[in-house]
């Protein structure tokens, strides 16, 4: 008999387990805790007195045999072979209520009555709180690199199981061609090719101007224009600006309402593939947006991340008025900006105590990221290193700067790592029904089909009533695999072949997009923290742009790996399509 909890198979209870429970009242493996070793870093849990000793069997004295279990009753360890004589049943056949054991090498109950494994729960949160406490205490650079090494090679069935569909270009029919009048210019063909040829820049390839400290702008911009999906989305005239405006009445402005920002991105796009290669001033698109985010609304330099979030959300905002339904940002359901950039972030919070785990989900458009701790002299050195071979540019790091070699790979271990929270951050627990010390872990539950990284360059400190810039040099790798810092590879990490005890929604988690993603636009910020200057680059057919404002030259890839990044774009590398269920609207 077997039950149904959470989408998972629950085989019915061992009943020499539930005799033992009984017996030995809500704590029954207690005595165990203090014996459980985890081999660092992230090693397999096992059941030693001592971390050095080496168990062997009370009957045979074998140490060598296929399985060595320790009573829980007595802590008496005997060998168990199925298909040879099996000493640890002998035990459990003549001391009633000794059927219970424990593998010693796999921190896995076993009934020797039964001659299976058994699970509960208390144990296994046990076990999973030792070794998260001892993944916590190890710091080392070669135990993060294993954990990854660990986990980077798995991936989730139902990526290997889902039937690729093939993509198909967009071509326009018969109705499209006479919509698209005698003004439009397609942007590839016969007629003009000699011009993309002439100029040596792909389409879409245009300058900026700068209307006033608004690089901010430029710089977002330039990265949006030119984000896969999105790109796609206003080029596939999925927002009709003119049918947007007619809808709502604001072409004659016969209604006084704020304007549409996902109009005015849309006339952007128009402008940016247009064919013409003079730099373009987005001034309607500023003064939109400043009607959206009033409090920003001036001419002095603002931060490329604030802009960022503050234009998606105008945008999500204008197309939930319209759809007059409320959808989650992270259901990929929603408006476009977050359909393209919004993905689930999972937080864990473990009791130190007896291990009952509080899990939430959050929405996220973006991952903002500490960058690693000062390595020290070595890091210095090393970093001057590196720098001086590439031919720096003015935004790349100063070589008086205090600085350390950080990694985006190294601060996404950092931002995934379980943490223990202090004891002034005690959480109230609620098997405990008290405040207990806790550990708390991110992960990501749901990638985004375009991972945005802001590395957190701008330090304010109340206490010291002051402010200032980290200018530490960030390595960041042109392809990033995400799947270590799914929230399916750290809890198959953290609990193994267990089930899982804490949460059984997981069985959804492992996405149904890919985990390899693509490097295509880098916002770098150089200069002060109140006087800075930006500049994007762009990789667009295999070869690397530097945008900044109204120019635009071609640069090599050393310079791009060289630069100061503060926010880096990611593109899924594989992009899988399905069928919309409504195809007529946006």
């Amino acid at each position: 008999m077997s039950s149904k909890i959470n989408g998972h198979v629950s085989p019915q209870p061992c009943p020499h387990l539930l005799v033992f429970r009984s017996r030995n009242g809500p704590k029954p493996f207690r005595a165990l805790k203090d014996c459980i070793r985890v081999k660092p870093p992230g090693g397999r849990a096992a059941i030693r007195r001592e971390p050095t000793e080496v168990a062997r069997c009370g009957t045979c004295e074998e140490s060598s045999r296929s399985r060595l279990y320790a009573c829980v009753a007595c802590a008496a360890v005997f060998c168990h072979a199925p298909l040879l004589h099996s000493h640890a049943s002998d035990h459990s056949l003549s001391i009633p209520g000794h059927e219970i054991a424990v593998d010693v090498d796999r921190a896995e109950l076993f009934c020797c009555a039964c001659g299976d494994q058994v699970y509960d729960r208390d144990f296994d949160a046990a076990v999973v709180l030792a070794q998260t406490v001892n993944a916590t205490a190890t710091t080392s650079t070669s135990g993060s690199t294993a954990m990854q090494c660990s986990v980077a090679g798995s991936q989730p069935e139902n990526l290997r199981k889902r039937r690729r569909v093939d993509y198909r270009p967009w071509e326009p029919d018969s109705g499209e061609h006479i919509s698209r009048g005698n003004q439009s210019i397609p942007l590839l063909d016969a007629a003009n090719a000699s011009l993309v040829s002439s100029t040596q820049q792909p389409w879409g390839l245009r300058g900026l101007n700068n209307l006033g400290n608004t690089c901010f702008m430029n710089s977002i911009l330039q990265a949006l224009l030119h984000t896969p999906p999105l790109r796609n989305y206003f080029l596939g005239d999925r927002h009709n600006r003119y049918y947007c405006q007619q809808k709502n009445g604001a072409i004659n402005g016969t209604k006084n309402s704020r304007l549409c920002l996902a109009c005015d991105m849309d006339a952007l796009f128009s402008a940016v593939f247009s064919g013409d290669r003079t730099p373009y001033s987005p001034a309607k698109f500023l003064y939109s947006w400043w009607q959206h985010a009033a409090n920003l609304a001036s001419y002095e330099q603002q931060d490329a991340h604030e802009f960022f979030i503050s234009m998606l959300e105008g945008i999500h905002e204008k197309v939930e008025k319209d759809k007059r339904k409320s959808q989650s940002p992270g259901s990929g359901d929603c408006c476009i900006a977050h359909r393209v950039f919004s993905g689930i972030l999972r937080s864990d919070v473990m009791c130190m105590v007896c291990g009952f785990t509080s899990t939430t989900y959050d929405p996220c458009v973006d991952i903002s990221l500490d960058l690693e701790p000062n390595q020290g002299g070595s890091g210095k050195s090393s970093s001057a290193k590196s720098l001086n071979s590439f031919n720096v540019e003015a935004d790349c790091m100063r070589p008086n700067q205090n600085c350390g070699i950080s990694t985006l790979k190294g601060c996404l271990e950092r931002f995934t790592r379980a943490e223990k929270l202090g004891s002034d951050q005690k959480l109230f627990c609620q098997k405990c029904q008290v405040r207990q010390e806790s550990l708390k872990q991110m992960s990501i539950r749901k990638l985004p089909l375009v991972s945005c990284f802001h590395v957190k360059r701008f330090e304010h400190s109340s206490i010291r009533k002051m402010s200032r810039k980290v200018d530490r040099y960030l390595q960041f790798p042109f392809s990033l695999d995400m799947a270590p810092y799914l929230s399916s590879s750290i809890l198959r990490s953290r609990f193994g072949n267990r089930i899982f005890p804490f949460d059984g929604d997981e069985q959804d988690a492992s996405n149904d997009l890919s985990t390899e993603f693509e490097l295509f636009a880098v916002v770098t910020h150089s200069g002060r923290l109140d006087a800075g200057h930006y500049v994007t680059y762009l990789r667009l057919s295999n070869q690397w742009y530097k945008c900044d404002d109204a120019w635009i030259t071609q640069v090599n890839e050393s310079i791009v790996r060289a630069a100061q990044g503060y926010m880096m774009f990611y593109v899924q590398k594989v992009l899988y399509y399905k069928e919309s269920e409504n195809q007529g609207t946006s």
